[in-house]
């Protein structure tokens, strides 16, 4: 195995892997001040036009953990090049369009793209000196929360200001320059299961299992969450997904090894990051319904989606500035213990935001507070994720890893989205959501996010039965901090 990269070198791919996390979520994001004019841009009903945020979540679902294990078995560097390929022609492909399947079609690609940043935290592992290595994760897995905070003003103001299509013309820019950065800065690493086979039956029934669990989450309440088709989605999803774990566990070289990911250590960090997920996400969905309700609801702030991506945006600032502390909160604590502070510092920020949700700067600070901790329990996660796992597997783990956050992600939007929609007011002919709808999904986060830190606290310490991996297999650096958890 390479050496780890001396400390400049070093320092050139942990910004560059991070800028390609900020990138890959700026491309979630991008479409979110166009949502009410895609039915007009594209010729389309509403609901064929959510479609063009639905596919990129789908796609991401089912590729990042195959990304992951490519990863392992051909090379991170070469896999991340690979992710970088579809998040410049999806790019391109949207700003060509002009009707709903191209338009589809284009996000699907840069869903593709999204196993860009586990990918990325795995290969620090391999190119990043040991000493710099927990602050290192936790840059580059913030990134997401990073970019998706500052992407949203940054597209808000480009939709405002200029032509739409300027945003994907954008987008395919920054993902070249990040593939290029790549090629370039990064060094490759020996691919750490090479040799061994890829399971392509195990893809298609992750992928099988996957869709149709994100479909009927994320269109539930379009379709009713009693209806045929989501009933039959949820049916197959728990079939499939059944079939799949029973085919991995009889599998030589599965694409998920499930008896690494019962250990404790790891199916607590991933119960835990599934919660998170929750959390975060609930807050990102309330923020900006409540900042740009109108002011005769009594509690909306009648801001534009501009300003309101702007009182939403040092969240994600107070994220890179938080992240390098989170690193040496890990190396002096260890990750489980900054993955529970984060926890209940998100708690503690949705307690801010219940008082303070009726001003536009108690929002800010509401969401300052959330995304200090998600700042700290997302570069937890994998660090403690990668001090669990064979090194042949760090990055199908981290794949799978960040496969749970996204899946919280969709249950918070789902179950916020239930929330807002039950809970509702009548003003002047229009239904709103309600105040104390508002209210309930506040409370719902700060739930979860305590739900979660007492998840984390059960997480056994390393050297406890199912605590973590053998030690030759454990990735240096990344462990915890065994005399003081």
């Amino acid at each position: 195995m390479d050496a780890p990269e001396s400390s400049s070198r070093a320092g050139a791919v942990v910004a560059t892997l991070a800028l390609a996390g900020t990138v890959a979520a700026i491309m979630q994001t991008l479409v979110t001040p166009l949502i009410a004019e895609l039915p007009q841009m594209l010729g389309t009903s509403p609901s064929n036009a959510a479609w063009v945020v639905t596919v990129t979540l789908l796609v991401a679902g089912v590729c990042v953990p195959v990304s992951g294990r490519l990863g392992d078995l051909v090379g991170k560097r070469r896999m991340m090049l690979v992710c970088a390929v579809p998040l410049i022609v999806g790019s391109v492909v949207c700003a060509l369009s002009s009707s709903l399947v191209p338009m589809i079609v284009g996000r699907g690609l840069q869903g593709m793209g999204m196993g860009m940043v586990p990918l990325g935290i795995a290969l620090l592992r391999d190119v990043v000196p040991a000493e710099k290595l927990s602050g290192s994760i936790a840059l580059v897995s913030a990134s997401m929360g990073i970019g998706g905070a500052i992407g949203l003003p940054i597209a808000a103001a480009v939709a405002q200001y200029a032509n739409w299509r300027v945003l994907f013309w954008g987008s395919a820019v920054l993902a070249l320059i990040v593939g290029l950065m790549i090629f370039i800065i990064v060094p490759d690493a020996p691919a750490a299961a090479k040799g061994q086979r890829f399971d392509a039956p195990g893809a298609v029934g992750l992928a099988i299992g996957l869709v149709s669990l994100l479909l009927a989450m994320s269109k539930g309440a379009d379709w009713g969450w009693s209806s045929g088709t989501t009933l039959g989605l949820f049916a197959v999803a728990v079939v499939a997904l059944l079939a799949w774990g029973f085919y991995e566990l009889r599998t030589r070289d599965p694409l998920v090894d499930l008896r690494t990911t019962a250990r404790p250590r790891v199916l607590l960090t991933n119960i835990a990051s599934i919660l998170i997920g929750v959390g975060m996400y609930s807050f990102m969905l309330i923020a900006p319904q409540l900042l740009q309700f109108p002011e005769s609801t009594g509690y909306g702030l009648g801001q534009s989606m501009l300003a309101a991506g702007l009182w939403i945006a040092p969240g994600g600032i107070m994220m890179m500035l938080i992240s390098p502390l989170g690193g040496k909160l890990i190396n002096a604590r260890g990750p489980k213990v900054a993955l529970i502070c984060g926890a209940v510092v998100i708690a503690v920020g949705y307690g801010v935001a219940l008082p303070l949700m009726g001003t536009a700067w108690g929002i800010m600070v509401a969401g300052i507070v959330i995304n200090s901790g998600v700042a700290l329990a997302y570069g937890a996660m994998p660090a403690l994720i990668m001090g669990s796992v064979p090194l042949s597997e760090t990055a199908a783990a981290n794949g799978f890893n960040a496969l749970m956050r996204s899946l919280g992600t969709t249950i918070g939007s789902a179950v916020i989205g239930v929330v807002l929609a039950q809970m509702t007011t009548t003003m002047g002919g229009f239904t709103f959501a309600s105040e104390d709808g508002f209210r309930t999904g506040l409370m719902i986060g700060c739930g979860v996010a305590l739900v979660s830190a007492a998840v984390a606290a059960l997480i056994p310490a390393v050297g406890t039965t199912g605590g973590d991996a053998p030690a030759d297999e454990r990735p240096a650096g990344v462990g915890e901090a065994p005399a003081r958890t």
